[in-house]
This record gives C-alpha cells, structure tokens and sequence, in this order.
C-alpha cells in the first residue's frame, strides 16, 4: 500500500508541506515494490485533485491501481498536528498554532483541533470552551455564538472578519481580534504574481507546453508593467506594500483611500485620487478594501465601462466587491484584458473548506481569468507571524502570563 499521508511522527520532521502529485515516501515505495497491486489512501479531495494514477503507473508500468478515500477526524493535538490530516494541513497547523503550543498548554489551556469534516459538530461541543482560533471557515452564526456558554474570546487568523456574527458576539460580550497588516507581503506578493502571469501569458503559455506539448513563444506576446499605471482602491498595509513593489517596476501609482490623510498619499510616493478617477487611468486595477455595503458590487458593468480598454482587474480582498457576471460579459467582449482573483464570490457557499466542496463559475471559461483558493496568506513567513500575534492576543485578553 502506498499511502498519500505521513505518519504524524515522520511529517514532524518535514522541512515544508509536501505539494507534489505523489510525496517522496510514495514515489520511493512505489519504485521499491515488486507487486502488481498498489492501493491508495488519502482524503477525497487529494484523491481527485492529485494525479496519483498517471504517476504510478509511470513509477510501476502495469500495476493495477486503486485509490480509496479515507476522512479527516478530529484528534487531540499532539506538537501541533492532527493525526490524519494530509501533510500540508498538519504543517499548516503546526505553524499556525503548533509552535506555539507548550506555551499555550503552560497557561493551562486544554488544547483541541476539530477537523474541517467535523464543522457541523461546533454548535453541539463549543459551549465547554473559551477560546475559539480559526481562520475563515466555518462561518460562525448566531446558531453556533448561543451555544457558546463559556466562550470569551474568537482569534481570527486573518484579516476579514465578515464570517462572524460580529453583532451576536459583541451582545454576548465575546471579544473577536484578528491580525491586520501581519499577512501584508504575502497577499502583495500574490498580486504582483498575478499582475505577471496575465501581463506575460504565463499559466496558458505553460499549459500549451506541458499539456499540448507545442513550443511556440509567438503565441503569447506579453507587455510589461514597466511605465504603465497601477490603481489601488484601499491604500491600508496591503494596498500601500503593493504600491511599494509595483515602483520597484517603474509602475505610476495612484490610489483611492478615503479614510487616509493626504500625507501618506505623498510618502508613499503616490497619487491621491477619486475612485472614478482612479478606474479612468489605471492599467491595472487592484482592490485591498473590504466587503461593505458600499463596496459591494463595486465593479459592475457601469464601473467597468469607465475603465481603459484592455485594463486588469486583480481582487485579493474578498468575493461579492466584483460583481462576476458583469466581469464575466467584460472578459468575454474584449473590453477588458483581465482579471486576476483569489476570492470568488460564492466561495463559502458550496461549503469553504470542507471536504468534498466545489463549485462552478462562469468565468472559469475565460482563459484571462486567472483564479488561486484563497491562499494570500498561505505562506510560512505570514503563518508563524500570525500565530504568534494571535496566541499574544487572546493570552492578553484573557490575563495569562
């Protein structure tokens, strides 16, 4: 049997999460074994989004393949990891809270970590803890906030808190705190990332190489971002680093903040301008503000039409503040050259992250439409800085030494 997940004492010892189609441990039995028969083991979602068949049967030419899922559980943490879980959610984990673990155990908190399958299980346990630590999945709901007889504090390892019921726990006296500006760099990162890929055709230039095994660079002629304009709606920590970096591409940068005074416009090295203005002359658009009222639907077919034609749209805040059918229209007419996202605005509609979940879009027809899982903040840098922000806060709040 060649398993897709560690044991939890030898993924104590990996450096990084594995990310590859089969981990190191599988290729090396799969080559060693001389039996015809190789079985499979991973939850339903690694088994569908892993070429596991295609490998193997490279690795072992005629072995009869079978692959069988197996849930994640729910587990007592041992140094941070959940035993069970695939080795990058163990290592997501371990940085997130893990690290941090004996310290948190010092303060005489009872630790446990509930496996995504086991969400619907919160409402019915949550009334005998204290302290809740999450990121953005499952919502948490009046339902699950009334339950929740003890609880005091809910640290959010993110930014946005729109998963809560903010009014609900602040009537209930829970503190919420989160980790603003900690994932900064990694969500600019990603935006520059995805300002290169559409400016320079990379994802559909590699899937012609690798998949339709064609070697033709005069296919995708790219332009560079070096002298055009950068708009930024939402000049806070991200919006001003992304502006950082755009500069180092010789990018102008203008910006619409209204909650901003005009002097860190000006050492930011950037043009203070209204939102209309800003759609107007930008090449690339990039949205760092949150879900509101007022920025919902904030590009619509009207909004869009004032822009330039052929300008990018890059939206590494949250789902809903792009209305997709509209950009949908945009992508597919030419009047746009594209959209970068990493939220989708039903993402945690079909279920977050919990096992099994999918869903469908329209604009997974447009090949300038390029779409990561919500994953700004999925680094290791950005994971070890919030956890230690969080694991401060909620001892801060709840007067541990």
């Amino acid at each position: 049997t060649v398993s897709s997940t560690y044991p939890a004492e030898e993924a104590a010892r990996l450096p990084v999460p594995y990310m590859g189609v089969v981990n190191a441990a599988a290729r090396r039995a799969a080559r060693a074994t001389r039996s015809r028969k190789i079985g499979v083991i991973g939850t339903s979602a690694t088994i569908r989004s892993h070429s596991y068949e295609l490998t193997l049967r490279r690795l072992v030419p005629g072995a009869e393949i079978t692959a069988k899922a197996c849930p994640l559980f729910v587990s007592l943490v041992e140094n941070g990891y959940v035993d069970g879980a695939p080795p990058q959610m163990q290592q997501v984990t371990r940085l997130v809270i893990g690290q941090y673990l004996e310290e948190v155990r010092a303060a005489g908190i009872d630790t446990l970590i509930l496996g995504c399958t086991h969400y619907p299980l919160l409402a019915g346990m949550i009334g005998d803890y204290d302290v809740l630590i999450m990121r953005v999945d499952p919502a948490i709901n009046k339902e699950i906030l009334d339950a929740a007889k003890n609880l005091k504090v809910i640290g959010v390892c993110s930014v946005g808190l729109n998963h809560i019921d903010l009014d609900t726990a602040k009537e209930k006296g829970i503190q919420v705190i989160n980790a603003p500006g900690l994932n900064g760099n990694a969500v600019a990162e990603l935006t520059i990332a995805k300002m290169l890929d559409i400016a320079r055709h990379t994802i559909p230039a590699c899937y012609d190489v690798k998949v339709n095994k064609t070697w033709d660079k005069y296919k995708f002629v790219g332009s560079e971002l070096r002298g055009k304009t950068l708009g930024v709606l939402g000049f806070g920590r991200i919006g001003q680093r992304v502006g950082e970096l755009a500069r180092a591409f010789k990018m102008d940068v203008v910006a619409y903040d209204p909650y901003l005074p005009a002097h860190v416009f000006e050492e930011q090295h950037a043009k203070s301008l209204a939102i209309d203005e800003v759609l107007k002359v930008s090449d690339y658009v990039t949205i760092h503000m949150p879900l509101t009222d007022e920025t919902r639907n904030l590009f619509n077919a009207k909004s869009i039409a004032e822009m330039k034609d052929g300008a990018v749209v890059l939206n590494m805040a949250r789902g809903g503040i792009v209305n997709e059918k509209d950009m949908y229209e945009a992508l597919k007419s030419g009047k746009l050259g594209g959209y970068g996202s990493d939220v989708m605005e039903n993402e945690l509609a079909a279920g977050g992250l919990t096992e099994g979940a999918g869903f469908d879009s329209p604009l997974f027809e447009c090949d300038n439409f390029i779409v990561t899982p919500h994953l700004g903040a999925q680094t290791v840098d950005a994971s070890r800085d919030i956890g230690a922000h969080i694991i401060a806060k909620v001892k801060e709040a709840l007067d541990l030494k």
